[in-house]
């Protein structure tokens, strides 16, 4: 019963590509079908930009992984959505965070879990762990992985492809102290790679329900202490940088908490301050859109406030 429920949680990594464009209650959406890219496969891009949005202004830009499911739930596998262009205009209206647009990266049928494993931690694993990883499923006769984990393109597509792209095309602050990277369970683990892989692109990450277990269980798994390791050794600097994490503790997020007790950890130990790190816990509160939706604000002030 158990993995059932989990591999229900995880069906948002099954979504097509040609998913049906959203529409928002708030502010524009430009979209982008099937952006081409050297590293990976291409992809659907979603940008939205605020009410009032000017050529004459410049803007923060947040980059959101799974960005299907971001601003429609008329259009996502469950009905939920973030609420992100809700969310996000009238933090900007309110004057709580700088004004900024949101670039929502969609994922592809299959090769989420693929996309995005940090590689290097997976790298460090023996040979025969990472046999034993590759082998396992999603459901009956469905591997987990479509391919071979390529979190490092993933990364080179946003970093060298992507935002060179949005530079050019809408009026952004393109230094890292206005450049945030954000995203749930998989995607909290992919926006953690991306700020210690890239910490003069990336100024801020948002690590929601982060999926430190990497897969299915929590017994006799080597891959947190391989992400616990991987962080450790690789912290952007705190003088410059900004990170969130949170979690809640039903269903897949039950798995989360004395898991980011040691991230937290490792933070405290690094020198990491409210004022550059923030963890929240979220007692009753599960893993979807939904729960995401309710505190979004949360880290959105965090990262980008005035």
């Amino acid at each position: 019963m158990q993995y059932k429920i989990l591999t229900s949680i995880f069906m948002f990594a099954t979504l097509m590509v040609n998913a049906q464009e959203a529409k928002v209650t708030t502010g524009k959406i430009q979209h982008f079908a099937n952006f081409k890219s050297e590293y990976v496969e291409s992809r659907n891009i979603d940008v939205w930009v605020p009410n009032g949005y000017s050529n004459k202004e410049k803007y923060a830009v947040l980059y959101m992984h799974d960005g299907q499911m971001l601003f429609d739930a008329t259009t996502t596998w469950n009905k939920q959505e973030w609420e992100a262009d809700e969310t996000a205009g009238r933090l900007i209206e309110q004057g709580k965070t700088k004004k900024f647009i949101i670039v929502g990266i969609s994922n592809i049928n299959g090769m989420r879990h693929s996309e995005f494993f940090p590689q290097k931690p997976f790298e460090s694993l023996p040979q025969a762990v990472q046999d034993t990883i590759y082998n396992i499923d999603k459901d009956k006769g469905r591997p987990l992985f479509g391919g071979k984990i390529s979190s490092d393109n993933y990364l080179k597509f946003i970093v060298t492809e992507l935002k060179p792209f949005i530079d050019k095309n809408f009026s952004t602050k393109t230094d890292a102290a206005n450049t945030v990277i954000a995203g749930s369970s998989m995607g909290g683990l992919i926006s953690m790679y991306a700020i210690c892989e890239y910490p003069d692109v990336f100024g801020g990450a948002a690590c929601i329900s982060t999926h430190w277990p990497g897969t299915w269980s929590l017994k006799n798994n080597p891959i947190p202490q391989a992400f616990f390791d991987y962080f450790k050794n690789h912290l952007p600097s705190k003088e410059n940088h900004k990170i969130y994490f949170d979690c809640g503790d039903q269903d897949l997020d039950k798995m989360y908490p004395r898991l980011q007790k040691r991230v937290d950890y490792i933070l405290n130990e690094a020198g990491f301050t409210d004022e550059n790190w923030m963890s929240r816990f979220f007692g009753g509160k599960n893993h979807s859109e939904k729960a995401w939706a309710e505190r979004l604000h949360i880290p959105l002030e965090f990262l980008l406030k005035k």
